[in-house]
């Protein structure tokens, strides 16, 4: 029997996504009222209601084409990153911005860097292009950014960073970047991928789309999916030179950011009250599970970003028991058997009783596991 497609498409493994609720209400015959949903980093308030409201206006339009160059958007990012529009390229959630530039900068056969433990997606964009992935190995549980710089070849194209990383939630300060782009070769294009940067503590800030004007080789990827709430509607960014941008534009699918997904981030972007609620209740939330770790006598990851991930027991088999013993109650949180991590298991901050919901539950989950294990 022929098979089609290229031997490195192939060799992809699809990208497994966080359960659903309704996946989770099927499978263990529960009430998708009563489950808790700590698992994609999704934000616990939802789409903010400034969002709905552009939403509602911009539906009108529906029967129109989106524009195609996202005029409002674009101007909107540019006022508030003090960049030209024409630095900026948007995409269908940040995970577009680090597939249009892999395809727009790496050949087949040619070399991306990336560190252990860091995005999934960024080894299968290097795999969709039929490129070799450098794997650095980690330095306590983040980018080794040293062994990163010692790892680019000559055929090397591409560096993701990841910053706060997913899924371990580690943070590098803003000088070991500087100093890294400082060594990294005029031919190689580093994506700093932000996420999570809206979730950092104001002594950890630094404005990194400044460093666009200083490397014209940086390409500073952000999304509306996580702390603006706006993760259902898919609205990535990235900010790069006009020399970088052109060829990401060359790529990227015409009308790639919907209408609706416009107009609400358009308005997500200035509502600070939305931001600070959220921040705030990230902070309190990443206090309230890591003390209960800390009083269970857990070990996990000190994170910069609105999740944590918790090492729930010493064999390779821990992390798939206690997440299934957790699903059985009606909460679900994310494995990362995946990521060479099977031991762990990352949680969401959620709201208050929603963490509360998952303490009580990994509690008893942690129990059954340890006697189902033992006996």
């Amino acid at each position: 029997m022929s098979q089609f497609g290229p031997d490195y498409v192939r060799a992809i493994a699809p990208y497994q996504a966080g359960k659903p609720i309704s996946e989770v209400a099927r499978e263990f015959g529960l009430d998708e009222a009563n489950i808790v949903k700590l698992a994609s980093n999704e934000n616990p308030f939802g789409v903010p209601e400034s969002a709905k409201a552009a939403m509602l206006a911009a539906a009108a339009e529906l029967g129109r084409y989106p524009d195609a160059n996202g005029f409002e958007l674009k101007a909107a990012l540019a006022k508030r990153y003090d960049v030209p529009a024409d630095w900026i390229t948007l995409g269908n959630g940040s995970n577009d911005i680090l597939e249009i530039a892999a395809h727009a900068f790496v050949q087949k056969g040619q070399a991306v860097v990336y560190a252990q433990y860091s995005f999934a997606v960024y080894a299968l964009a290097t795999q969709g292009v039929g490129a070799r992935g450098i794997v650095v190995p980690a330095k306590n549980h983040g980018h080794d950014l040293e062994a990163m710089a010692a790892a680019i070849d000559a055929d090397t194209r591409l560096v993701y960073i990841a910053n706060p990383n997913n899924p371990t939630g580690t943070f590098i300060p803003a000088a070991e970047i500087e100093a890294f782009l400082a060594k990294v070769p005029a031919s190689v294009v580093v994506v700093l991928d932000e996420a999570y940067n809206e979730y950092l503590e104001p002594k950890d800030q630094f404005e990194s789309t400044q460093w666009v004007r200083k490397y014209p080789n940086l390409i500073v990827s952000r999304t509306f999916s996580k702390a603006y709430g706006l993760a259902g509607l898919r609205v990535g960014f990235a900010i790069a030179q006009p020399a970088v941008t052109d060829l990401m534009n060359r790529i990227r699918q015409p009308f790639n950011v919907n209408s609706l997904a416009q107009a609400a981030a358009i308005a997500a972007l200035n509502d600070k009250e939305f931001l600070q609620k959220g921040f705030d209740n990230n902070r309190a939330g990443y206090k309230q599970l890591t003390k209960v770790f800390e009083e269970l006598g857990l070990e996990y990851v000190p994170s910069y970003g609105n999740f944590v991930l918790v090492k729930v027991g010493d064999d390779e088999g821990a992390g798939a028991r206690v997440n299934v013993a957790l699903l059985k109650q009606g909460v679900i949180v994310r494995p990362v058997g995946a990521y060479g991590l099977p031991q762990w298991l990352r949680i969401s901050i959620g709201l208050p009783e929603e963490n509360a919901r998952f303490i009580e539950a990994l509690k008893r989950a942690l129990v059954t596991t340890s006697a189902s294990a033992q006996g």
